[in-house]
């Protein structure tokens, strides 16, 4: 099976693409949005602002594909931080932008607090439950960079909180698609095995 990693412009792909190998994945960077049918599953991930993020996804004829192969094919998908905002309904990073809705909710800049930093770098515990927090103990830390979080409608939808000056969302899961806020590919033995149960449910499917 293989688990395409889409290409829209933003993300640093070939260390997603290296991490997803070396956990026992077949995966494979799509430039194309055709190349989305060929895949079992797909990872969206991605570093920047939320309205260039939407915009490479439809100028490159993404969001039609992953709305067909996800959406109605059902096919698992993870987003990785830009990859995990872009599910929201909308957000507010330079400007008002559509998302693409999937997880109901805007996504807001974080509020830090003094002695706090925004953006946050760095390394802090995730508190998670789910299917990709399979075997991997609470308080777990992962690596983040990022200025903006995801506030879902739905605290059903929540599947990992982190603190920063507040409690923010960094994990989601709706059905088949699940989202991490945080950097898998950058997060050493514990990412891999949180890109590791991704696969397992990829498979599973």
């Amino acid at each position: 099976m293989i688990i395409g990693v889409v290409d829209y412009g933003m993300g640093n792909l070939m260390s997603v693409t290296n991490a997803l190998t070396a956990v026992g994945a077949e995966a494979r960077v799509l430039r194309d949005a055709r190349g989305t049918a060929d895949a079992g599953a797909l990872v969206v991930p991605g570093v920047g602002a939320f309205g260039r993020g939407m915009q490479g996804l439809r100028e490159r004829g993404f969001v039609d594909a992953l709305e067909r192969e996800v959406r109605e094919k059902k096919k698992p998908m993870l987003g990785i931080c830009l990859g995990l905002q872009l599910l929201a309904t909308r957000g507010t990073e330079l400007g008002d932008h559509l998302g693409l809705g999937w997880v109901p909710g805007v996504v807001h800049r974080l509020e830090g607090s003094p002695g706090l930093r925004v953006p946050h770098i760095g390394w802090n515990e995730v508190s998670g439950g789910g299917a990709l927090f399979a075997g991997v103990p609470q308080g777990t830390s992962f690596y983040f960079v990022h200025s903006y979080h995801l506030v879902p409608d739905d605290p059903r939808h929540v599947a990992g909180t982190t603190e920063y000056g507040q409690t923010f969302v960094s994990a989601v899961e709706a059905d088949n698609v699940l989202g991490v806020q945080f950097h898998p590919e950058k997060s050493h033995k514990f990412g891999l095995a949180l890109l590791k149960n991704f696969v397992s449910v990829a498979r599973r499917a």
